[in-house]
């Protein structure tokens, strides 16, 4: 169940356009693929690395509407590249740590999402080969 590196930190801007503007054009990240996912977006690259990925409004996601930065930004979570799927769901569940599983569309990576002690948003991917086939 390592984990093998950082995979992506995932920003809720204020102004998606603006964001994205600023990653490009300061900074001379580039827009790439993204999977087709139900909200707006962009992941931006370093190279060949999807680093920062954007993400815009979400029907009934929690969030409120309006975002304001507070002293850190705005910040959604941070996500790892890791390996041993099953290990990690059977640790999570015998410390009584709550996560979400998903799996991206068409890429079949599963996802698992939970909350470190102070709440911050940690995303753990897998390669598709550990996606059980009926996810």
């Amino acid at each position: 169940m390592p984990l093998e590196g950082l995979n992506h930190y995932t920003i809720r801007p204020a102004d998606l356009e603006r964001t994205k503007a600023f990653y490009e054009g300061v900074l001379g990240l580039h827009n790439g693929y993204r999977p087709p996912l139900n909200f707006p977006g962009y992941w931006l690259y370093v190279g060949d690395n999807p680093t920062v990925h954007l993400i815009g409004p979400r029907v009934d996601d929690g969030h409120p509407k309006h975002r304001e930065a507070g002293p850190t930004g705005l910040l959604d979570h941070i996500a790892f590249t890791c390996s041993g799927l099953a290990d990690m769901k059977a640790r999570l569940k015998a410390q009584g740590i709550a996560f979400e599983e998903r799996v991206i569309p068409r890429d079949r990576q599963t996802q698992l999402f939970l909350h470190d002690p102070d709440g911050v948003a940690v995303e753990l991917n897998y390669d598709p080969k550990e996606t059980p086939a009926a996810a």
